[in-house]
């Protein structure tokens, strides 16, 4: 059902630009083990060429013009499917972060090694109702929200984080 979507997104990636389409990048996930996350890329070749940089506000010059679509409709998220697939993330549950931006976390929350229980999600309590987190003042703020996911989580939570999602994709609903 999401092959097309799959195919649209990839050849518009490649021909912005004609670099590669999908995006890995290592994440911690479950047991605080590393992982290749899959992304359709949304940021220009070069992005990081200086190592990894939070975003500073305005128009970030770093992101490609299908990309911004792709992040707005977070349809930058559909290869994360395959990390579902084998076992590296479910459906739901709290996103994946990188080690760089984990330990400046953990330096002030330490409550983020909770999150190592379960899992990360392609989509998120937290991402519903936070967004984007493109500085670490949102990434304390959307432990908050992993932190309330993790202690009240159910069949039924998840079934309306899935909803909401949806609704997020389709409708542009935000939360």
């Amino acid at each position: 059902v999401f092959s097309p979507l799959f195919l649209l997104c990839y050849i518009a990636v490649k021909r912005e630009d004609g670099g590669p389409a999908i995006f890995k990048q290592k994440r911690i996930g479950r047991f605080g083990r590393p992982f290749n996350i899959y992304k359709f890329r949304s940021m220009r070749l070069d992005a990081e060429k200086f190592g990894p940089a939070l975003y500073k506000g305005g128009a970030d010059p770093r992101m490609t013009r299908v990309g911004k679509f792709l992040r707005v409709h977070h349809l930058d998220e559909l290869p994360q499917l395959w990390n579902v697939f084998v076992g590296d993330m479910s459906f739901i549950g709290p996103r994946p972060e990188r080690k760089f931006y984990i330990d400046q976390i953990m330096e002030r929350d330490p409550r983020y090694r909770y999150l190592y229980q379960i899992r990360p999600g392609v989509t998120s309590y937290a991402t519903l109702y936070n967004g984007y987190t493109d500085t670490v003042d949102k990434m304390l703020r959307r432990l908050r929200y992993d932190l309330f996911y993790l202690e009240h989580r159910s069949w039924l939570f998840d079934f309306k984080i899935l909803v909401k999602t949806f609704l997020n994709i389709a409708f542009g609903k935000k939360f």
